[in-house]
């Protein structure tokens, strides 16, 4: 009785000791994820350990697609997941010291569109840095076009609503050599371009203008509700949204827009640059028998224009407002 004791107790502390001397195992909460394919970054995972010992952040590598580990208050350890703009299946690998583990993610396709204007979620801007490179792009393409010589200019810049149009596309791409072989640009500026995707590759393809009133649906992309041209009417109510009357609250990349009645092409706009928005670059339309021409004036001579329909003050009825795109609406509540 004594050995059979004896043998339990050993057996029994030889067991706490294997476990004290096995490494902790990390534990995912899942093995399969599915998220929205909305451009945004999302809470995926929490990570524990088998035993519930602490976890060293430090030591914890996530690869395979763009993804952040952190600690929230509480101590849980959190992975937060980049989803792409396209649906789509993919692995994600969490390895925490030597042992790896392999999640999937189901990127599905998304219909969110939180402000109800048309524009999916999937193609705003999420991230302040994405602003900001979208608005340096957008007024670098505008300050170009207006220093370019006639010869120069892209031929499809032929009006304000083209140059607006040619100016956007322009911001959303990734700008590496094959893209600058098709601008008239000679060096590129030192911007980055934005993160979350490049144009075309979004499930709007090259149709990147609203055209049709509505908030969007997953139906959107193949229905006609999208499309590669739309004029100045057309980008100033189903691609913009107000801002204010006021240009000294306005911002560089903003919009004005201009209604002129007594003209057979009444929608006009112009874009604001300048670190300080203090110039408005906009395209002419055609002068004459001319082609018209791309030019830029400074805000305070155009506040003084001599014809006060183009003066953007909020007592001029002729001005619409500032405008800004729907990608930069930003959830502000």
């Amino acid at each position: 009785m004594k050995r059979s004791t004896t043998l339990l107790l050993l057996l029994i502390a030889a067991t706490f000791a294997w476990r004290r001397m096995r490494p902790e195992r990390l534990v995912v909460s899942s093995g399969e994820v599915t998220l929205p394919a909305d451009g945004a970054q999302h809470r995926g995972l929490q990570l524990h350990l088998s035993r519930g010992g602490s976890i060293d952040p430090s030591a914890i590598l996530a690869t395979g697609i763009p993804a952040r580990v952190f600690v929230e208050a509480g101590h849980s350890v959190i992975i937060e997941i980049q989803s792409p703009v396209n649906p789509s299946t993919q692995r994600l690998t969490v390895r925490y010291r030597d042992v790896s583990t392999i999640v999937t993610l189901h990127f599905t396709s998304d219909s969110g569109d939180r402000f109800g204007d048309g524009t999916p979620d999937f193609l705003r801007l999420h991230t302040a840095a994405d602003r900001a490179a979208f608005r340096a792009w957008f007024t670098a393409l505008a300050d170009t076009a207006a220093a370019l010589p006639p010869e120069r200019l892209p031929h499809e810049i032929d009006d304000c609503a083209a140059l607006l149009r040619w100016c956007y596309r322009g911001a959303l791409h990734a700008h590496d050599e094959p893209w600058q072989a098709t601008t008239p640009m000679d060096t590129l500026p030192p911007h980055p371009s934005i993160a979350q995707y490049s144009y075309p590759f979004t499930p709007l393809g090259a149709n990147l203008f609203r055209v049709r009133s509505g908030p969007y649906t997953l139906d959107d992309p193949a229905n006609g509700s999208f499309a590669q041209f739309a004029d100045a009417k057309t980008l100033w109510q189903r691609n913009t949204f107000f801002v204010t009357r006021d240009v000294r609250a306005a911002r560089s990349g903003d919009l004005l827009f201009y209604r002129q009645l007594e003209q057979n092409s009444p929608f006009h706009s112009m874009i604001l640059t300048g670190p300080a928005h203090n110039s408005a670059v906009y395209h002419t339309g055609p002068i004459g028998t001319g082609p018209g021409e791309v030019r830029r004036v400074t805000l305070d001579d155009l506040l003084h224009h001599p014809d006060i329909r183009w003066r953007p003050i909020p007592g001029n009825s002729n001005f619409l407002g500032v405008y800004r795109w729907n990608v930069l609406r930003e959830d502000l509540r």
